[in-house]
């Protein structure tokens, strides 16, 4: 505190996370506000961050997500990919700006690149669907491996869609069962319920009723 109260940029943020997380003083949420703030108005990219789930949160402050958006924006312009992912969802789904999918699939592609796995799986949602993006399934089914080989649940069933269908890939059913496996093992729902047709029909496996009642009992299990 004596530091921060001196205008140390990281005793600021430091100071933050104690009131943030009960570190050595009692949770509070103004407190912890109030210090992101000092260190996010000095370029802070990680209390700029923090700053902007507080406002996304309404901890410590009042909720906004328009301020929720500036601070993540002032943290993905300096390169933070968690900043970029989330501001890339703020203009998909309009939260906190005006929705706009090319600037979405712009900030999703930054931290895509920085191989944040989600954002890679986003990307290669918009580049299927041609969201913000020219469409190209070749370079979607690239995101989506990328994604899922870092372990991703959701990108490894897309991905395996993408090998059951020959969407930018050369179809390979046991490829397809493969990934749907990797994301099933995970709990991904959709994921067991396709690996359990996959089990049922003899689709890119041996046909075996006992997995097949196995993953479609789990899905059932979750609500399927």
């Amino acid at each position: 505190r004596a530091a921060a109260e001196q205008g140390h940029v990281e005793a600021r943020f430091s100071l933050g996370v104690c009131f943030y997380q009960g570190i050595g003083v009692v949770t509070e949420m103004v407190e912890a506000a109030k210090w992101m703030r000092a260190a996010a108005e000095q370029g802070h990219v990680k209390a700029q961050f923090n700053l902007g789930v507080c406002f996304r949160k309404g901890y410590g402050v009042v909720a906004d997500d328009a301020e929720a958006a500036k601070w993540f924006r002032a943290a993905a312009e300096q390169g933070q990919a968690v900043a970029q992912n989330i501001l890339a969802l703020c203009f998909k789904d309009g939260h906190g700006v005006v929705t706009d999918q090319a600037e979405a699939a712009k900030w999703f592609r930054a931290a895509a690149e920085q191989g944040h796995a989600e954002a890679q799986n986003r990307l290669g949602l918009c580049l299927q669907e041609g969201d913000g993006v020219v469409r190209d399934q070749v370079a979607a089914a690239r995101w989506f491996r990328a994604a899922a080989e870092q372990g991703f649940a959701e990108a490894q069933f897309s991905l395996g869609l993408c090998f059951r269908k020959g969407d930018g890939v050369v179809a390979d059913k046991a490829e397809a069962a493969r990934w749907f496996r990797a994301a099933a093992e995970q709990g991904h729902v959709e994921a067991r319920f396709s690996l359990g047709v996959c089990f049922y029909q003899g689709i890119g496996v041996v046909t075996e009723m006992v997995e097949a009642a196995k993953w479609m009992r789990a899905a059932a299990e979750q609500g399927h």
